[in-house]
């Protein structure tokens, strides 16, 4: 499978693994599956790291390579084509990272794994759940 991960299941992959549901667990650890991140996750992480909400150690360019390092991935990259595609995508909410993160899905035929309960019953792109 070519798994788009949400961005707290990326962050949980590397730190809080307990957090990720066991049978996603399993998925990700499966050598044959592809792992991608969306610059949209770098974003929000960023954010995050702003509001208080996520601490790195060290600056956020060394918590990256070290991230990166640790756990295999892809980058989705952010193209026009990614971004014309957010205009598709229909969410009953307006969060701009998770309109980007399924229209990502989408253009790069990817299966988004997430937690978020506002994102598991869309059925714009394939989905898995960690629940």
């Amino acid at each position: 499978m070519r798994l788009l991960l949400d961005t707290h299941i990326w962050l949980w992959s590397l730190g809080l693994v307990s957090r990720v549901h066991t049978r996603v667990r399993d998925q990700l650890a499966t050598s044959r599956d592809q792992l991608w991140l969306s610059p949209i996750s770098i974003w929000e992480l960023i954010i995050l790291q702003k509001k208080g909400r996520f601490e790195t150690q060290g600056d956020m360019d060394a918590w990256l390579a070290k991230a990166f390092a640790a756990l295999p991935i892809r980058e989705a990259s952010l193209t026009n084509e990614v971004a014309a595609e957010v205009a598709k995508v229909r969410l009953p909410h307006r969060d701009p990272a998770d309109r980007f993160l399924a229209a990502t899905a989408r253009v790069y035929d990817l299966t988004l794994v997430t937690a978020d309960e506002r994102l598991m019953g869309y059925r714009g792109c394939k989905i898995l759940a960690s629940r």
